[in-house]
C-alpha cells in the first residue's frame, strides 16, 4: 500500500512532522538510519549539552556556597555520574519519541533512505533493500559538524560535538575553535568544571550572529571567568601529540604563539546532510548544498518537501525545523498554514550568562532604514537577579521611533532563553512598545526586567 507521506529523518523536525501527519489521518512512515530516534538535537546536540550546562550551574553554586549561607565541605564532581545522568535523559526522551510515533500510528522503518524519483523511496538496511511508494516526501536529514581541512575527528583528541559528549573525565585543558553557540556553550560547561579553556574565533567577535552589545558583554564575562578569548584570530598547523594537540595561534595583531591542550574542539559550523540521498533523481534545487524551498517548504520536485538544517536561508535550530515541519504537513494535508516569518525566530545560547534574541539587531535595523530607538535595562537593577546571584547582563529593545514597532529584543543574563518568550509573543501579536509598557509584570521576577527595557525606550525605566 502506498503511503500518503514518508518522512526521512527523526530529529525534532522529522518526528514532529510525522506525528502531525498521523494526527491529520495521513498514512505515514518515518525512515531513520540510526538505531535511536531523535536526531542530532536529542542524541548529540541540544538536550545532552543542556544537561551538562545544568550540572555546571549546580556545581558553580557548590563552589561558592558561603554567599548563600550554606556550608558544603569538600564538594566533589563525579563526572562519570554527570555523563550517566546526561545519557539517561537522552535515552528517556528518545524512547518517548518512539512512543509518540506509535500513538500517532506512524510506521517506523529502519534504514538508509534514497530518493528514486516519482514518489519512490529506496530503504537499505541489514534486512535488505525495499522500495516504498508515497504521495509526498519530507526530507529532514539534518546536518553534521564541519571539520577543518586536513583534520579528522577522533574519540580522544580532536573532537566535534559528538565526541566531546562521550568524554568520561574532565580535560585539564581545552582549545575551542569557533565561538558560535556550540563553541561558547562548551566553553561555559568545561570552564566551570575546572578546565583551562581557550576560545579562538576567526570573526571579529564571539557569537557573531547576535547584537554587537551582546557579543561584547559575553566576551567581557568570559574574560572575567578566566576563559581566554581570541577574536579575529587564526588557528593553523594543528597537530596531534602524545599529550594532546598543538597549534599555532595568529592573533588579530598578527602575533604568533604556540598553544597546546589536552583536547581540541572544532565548532566551526554545520553542513547539511544532502549528499547521497538521491537528490540527483529529482528536480530538487540546491544552494551550496542546502535545499531551496518555497513558503510551504516545497522543493522544485512536486510532492517533495524539505525542513530543518538542510533548508537554505533559515537558521539551523531545532524549533525552526519543527515549525517548518508543521507548515509542510499542513500543506500536504490541505490545512491552512502560516509561513515562517524569519524576524520572529528566537535564538538561544545557554552560556553563563545566557543569551537569547529575536528580530533585528540594532545594526540590522539601522541598515534597513529604520529610525531606531533603543531601550536597555541592566539586570543589576532587577532584585530577583540579585537574589539569584546572577545580575550580569541586560535586556536591549530595538524599536522603530515612528510607530513604536518592536524590531528586535536581545538579552544576555540569567535565564535569557526563558525570558525571550515574552518578546517573541509580543512581536508575533504585533504589540508596540507602548502596549508592552502598559503590561503588568509580576514582582520580584526576572521578566519584569523586560517591562523596564520597554520603558527604557522612552527613558522611563524606574530601577536604572
Amino acid at each position: 500500500m502506498p503511503y500518503d507521506l514518508i518522512v526521512i529523518g527523526s530529529g525534532p523536525g522529522g518526528y514532529s512532522a510525522a506525528i502531525r501527519a498521523g494526527q491529520y489521518g495521513l498514512k505515514t512512515a518515518l525512515v531513520e538510519k540510526q538505531a535511536r530516534l531523535g536526531g542530532t538535537c536529542l542524541l548529540v546536540g541540544c538536550i545532552p549539552t543542556k544537561s551538562l550546562l545544568h550540572t555546571a550551574d549546580v556545581w558553580e553554586h557548590f563552589q561558592n556556597p558561603e554567599a548563600d549561607g550554606i556550608l558544603a565541605d569538600n564538594p566533589r564532581l563525579d563526572y562519570p555520574k554527570v555523563k550517566e545522568r546526561k545519557d539517561g535523559i537522552v535515552t528517556k526522551h528518545s524512547k518517548g519519541v518512539e512512543m509518540l510515533l506509535k500513538r500517532a500510528k506512524v510506521e517506523r522503518i529502519a534504514g538508509y533512505a534514497t530518493l528514486k524519483g516519482g514518489g519512490k523511496v529506496e530503504v537499505k538496511s541489514d534486512a535488505g533493500v525495499q522500495t516504498l511508494e508515497t504521495k509526498s516526501i519530507i526530507i529532514a536529514t539534518g546536518s553534521e559538524a564541519r571539520m577543518l581541512p586536513g583534520l579528522q575527528a577522533d574519540a580522544d583528541t580532536i573532537l566535534t560535538n559528538i565526541e566531546i559528549l562521550n568524554l568520561t573525565a574532565v580535560p585539564k585543558s581545552l582549545i575551542i575553535i569557533g565561538a558560535g553557540a556550540v563553541g561558547v556553550e562548551f566553553a561555559s560547561i568545561f570552564k566551570r568544571f575546572g578546565t583551562d579553556v581557550t576560545v579562538i574565533e576567526m570573526l571579529p567577535r564571539v557569537v557573531p550572529v547576535e547584537d554587537e552589545d551582546v557579543s561584547k558583554e559575553l566576551e567581557r564575562n568570559f574574560r572575567k571567568q578566566k576563559i581566554r578569548v581570541e577574536t579575529g584570530a587564526r588557528a593553523e598547523d594543528i597537530k596531534k601529540t602524545a599529550n594532546g594537540v598543538t597549534l599555532t595561534l595568529t592573533t588579530k595583531e598578527g602575533k604568533q604563539e604556540e598553544l597546546s591542550a589536552e583536547k581540541l574542539l572544532v565548532a566551526v559550523g554545520r553542513k547539511p546532510n544532502t549528499e547521497n540521498i538521491g537528490l540527483e533523481n529529482t528536480r530538487v534545487e540546491l544552494d551550496r548544498g542546502f535545499i531551496k524551498v518555497d513558503q510551504n517548504q516545497q522543493t522544485a520536485e512536486p510532492g517533495v518537501y524539505a525542513i530543518g538544517d538542510v533548508v537554505a536561508g533559515t537558521p539551523q535550530l531545532a524549533h525552526v525545523a519543527t515549525r517548518e515541519g508543521m507548515i509542510a504537513v499542513a500543506h500536504i494535508a490541505g490545512k491552512p498554514a502560516v509561513p515562517i516569518n524569519k524576524n520572529r525566530i528566537p535564538g538561544a545560547t545557554y552560556t553563563m550568562p545566557g543569551i537569547a534574541s529575536v528580530g533585528l539587531t540594532e545594526a540590522q535595523a539601522r541598515a534597513a532604514g529604520h529610525k531606531v530607538r533603543i531601550g536597555k535595562f541592566p539586570f543589576a537593577g532587577d532584585s530577583r537577579a540579585t537574589i539569584l546571584g546572577h545580575h550580569e547582563g541586560f535586556i536591549k529593545v530595538v524599536a522603530d521611533e515612528t510607530y513604536g514597532e518592536i524590531l528586535g529584543v536581545h538579552i544576555i543574563g540569567p535565564d535569557a532563553f526563558e525570558l525571550i518568550g515574552e518578546a517573541v509573543a509580543a512581536m508575533e501579536a504585533e504589540a508596540t512598545v507602548d502596549v508592552m509598557m502598559q503590561t503588568i509584570h509580576a514582582h520580584p521576577t526576572l521578566y519584569e526586567a523586560m517591562g523596564e527595557a520597554f520603558n527604557a525606550v522612552y527613558g522611563l525605566s524606574i530601577n536604572a
